[in-house]
């Protein structure tokens, strides 16, 4: 099978799918597009493909048939329709976008021009959260009591300004601020891990920069399965000194990771040699590592995630299969964060509901 040609568009969180393209099995960077010539140039020569500043013009190239979406957020729907009424195939930066009526409209549109569309949403490709989900859906933890979630991250001033900044913390294109940013990717791996949400209360505010949408949320989340989840998001956390913490427990079992696994325990492993063997494969190092992490900085993130994404597309693309995230299955943390917010601004518990 010969190799599926992606075109990247956006090149700030876009430079890290184009290392994610080189990387991928059955993948080729053969384009990338931005209209801000100061990070198309240095991309240019850094990858050494074709270069476009204009995006209908590399949607005309015949030799793509994949495009990345990597711009701002509230664009992602525009710009992944654009690239579907083209034929291409599509992955689309986390969130899809800040709409889910949006995100509906792609997801219809994607299978009626029968392009393959995709989502990313690296958290599911975690081999530890890929174990997590299993021991959910075995029923060992039985019934699920709490759910809970915290991302106490940090975000210097100056990643909402300049050029490239200045669209993150709009309610219009960024959507929110710790909780659709940064936050989206803890909001969907709970409804991943343990199902939809049915109901929350919310609120949320600013505190430590000058944005107009929140550096701060605490949510109390009800599950369709009656467990209780809490959710708490900033960057507000001076120093990034933490990153994201996840415990969930049942009648018959609890489980914590933060940094990599801290406890795994089940009342059917009596003698504790499954969690000490789980711990010897995803325990946190002894130490953190050195240099920064998305916790600090968001340009931190690596390729890995992003790699397994565009290996998932292109094996679906081939095999006429869905991807493992589909458009659809990456609303739902959208409507969790817009039902926050709405929760937020009306002092009222608000119903997801997901007719």
């Amino acid at each position: 099978m010969t190799d599926i040609a992606f075109g990247v568009l956006g090149l700030g969180m876009g430079k890290a799918h184009c290392k994610a393209v080189q990387a991928a099995r059955g993948a080729r960077l053969a384009a990338i597009c931005d209209c801000d010539p100061d990070r198309l140039a240095p991309c240019t020569d850094e990858f050494g493909v074709k270069a476009y500043a204009s995006y209908d013009e590399m949607l005309a190239d015949p030799e793509i048939q994949g495009i990345c979406v990597a711009t701002p957020s509230g664009m992602h729907v525009e710009h992944a329709l654009q690239a579907v009424a083209a034929g291409k195939h599509v992955l689309v930066e986390k969130p899809v976008d800040v709409k889910a009526e949006r995100i509906a409209t792609l997801a219809k549109s994607a299978r009626e021009a029968g392009v393959t569309a995709t989502a990313v949403f690296q958290s599911r490709t975690d081999p530890l959260h890929k174990r997590m989900r299993t021991l959910v859906e075995s029923g060992r933890l039985g019934n699920i009591i709490g759910v809970h979630a915290a991302l106490p991250w940090f975000r210097k001033s100056s990643y909402y300004e300049g050029p490239h900044g200045s669209w993150k913390g709009t309610w219009e294109m960024d959507g929110g601020g710790s909780l659709m940013n940064q936050g989206i990717h803890t909001v969907d791996l709970l409804q991943w891990l343990v199902g939809p949400v049915a109901s929350v209360f919310g609120k949320f505010g600013v505190y430590d920069h000058d944005i107009e949408t929140e550096d701060k949320t605490v949510a109390l989340l009800t599950f369709a399965n009656g467990a209780l989840g809490t959710l708490h998001t900033t960057t507000c956390a001076f120093g990034g000194v933490l990153n994201r913490s996840i415990l969930i427990h049942g009648q018959k079992g609890t489980i914590h990771c933060a940094d990599g696994l801290r406890a795994w325990k089940l009342m059917d492993d009596e003698d504790g040699s499954e969690e000490r063997e789980m711990l010897a494969f995803y325990a946190p190092p002894d130490q953190r590592p050195e240099g920064e992490t998305v916790a600090t900085d968001p340009m931190a993130v690596g390729s890995t995630g992003h790699r397994a994404h565009i290996e998932d597309l292109v094996d679906a693309i081939h095999m006429g299969r869905d991807p493992a995230i589909t458009i659809e299955s990456a609303q739902h943390a959208v409507e969790i964060a817009n039902a926050i917010y709405e929760s937020g601004r009306t002092g009222r518990e608000v119903t997801i509901d997901r007719a």
